[in-house]
C-alpha cells in the first residue's frame, strides 16, 4: 500500500459525482483493494501572513485521519503535479513548528474520504459538506516524463466509470471550499 503514495509528482483527476452509489457499485465490480472506507479527515493549511505561499502556488497542510490514525504533513507545488507527503506523528507539534516558523492557520477543512486501489492507481471518493461528492483518479511518481501518459491512463480509467470531460473539476478542494 506505501508504493501507491511515492514519489514527489502526483497526476490526479478529479470529477464530480451525482450519485455515490453508482459509483461504488461500478468500483465493486472492479474488485478494488480498500485502504480506508469513510474516514474522517481534518486538514489544516498554512501560510504567511501575506501569503506567500498561496501567491507561489504552495500549500502547507497538516492532515489528521479518523479512524485510521493516520497525520501527514503535505506540501504541493508550485507546478501543479508536484506533492510530497510525510507520516508523521505528533499533530499539534507540526503545527507547532510551523507557527514558530511564522506561519498561521489559513483555512480548516473536514471531508470524509475513502481510498482504494486498482492496480497502480488510488481511487478515492470524498464529501464535502455543501460542496458535494468527488472521485479522484491518481497515481504518484518520481518519474516526471510519465505525467503525461498517466493522465492519459487516468482518463481511460474514469470513463470507465462513465466519468468525463463534463464531470471533471479543475480546482482544487481548497479553492472550492473558499469560492
Amino acid at each position: 500500500m506505501d508504493t501507491h503514495f511515492q514519489g514527489k509528482f502526483e497526476v490526479e483527476l478529479k470529477y464530480r459525482i451525482n450519485c455515490r452509489e453508482s459509483f461504488l457499485s461500478a468500483l465493486e465490480q472492479m474488485n478494488p483493494e480498500v485502504m480506508l472506507e469513510n474516514n474522517l479527515e481534518h486538514d489544516c493549511y498554512f501560510d504567511s501572513n501575506l501569503h506567500r505561499l498561496s501567491s507561489d502556488n504552495k500549500s502547507v497542510c497538516i492532515r489528521e485521519m479518523q479512524p485510521s490514525g493516520i497525520m501527514l504533513w503535505i506540501v504541493k507545488g508550485p507546478q501543479k503535479d508536484r506533492c510530497e507527503a510525510l507520516n508523521i506523528t505528533d499533530v499539534a507539534k507540526a503545527k507547532s513548528m510551523l507557527t514558530t516558523m511564522g506561519f498561521e492557520a489559513v483555512l480548516e477543512m473536514k471531508k470524509k474520504r475513502s481510498i482504494y486501489f486498482l492496480g497502480k492507481y488510488h481511487v478515492t471518493l470524498d464529501h464535502l459538506e455543501n460542496i458535494g461528492h468527488f472521485a479522484e483518479f491518481a497515481i504518484m511518481t518520481d518519474d516526471q516524463s510519465m505525467l503525461e501518459e498517466y493522465k492519459q491512463q487516468l482518463l481511460q480509467l474514469a470513463q470507465k466509470f462513465g466519468l468525463g470531460e463534463q464531470q471533471q473539476e479543475f480546482k482544487s478542494y481548497r479553492q472550492l471550499y473558499t469560492a
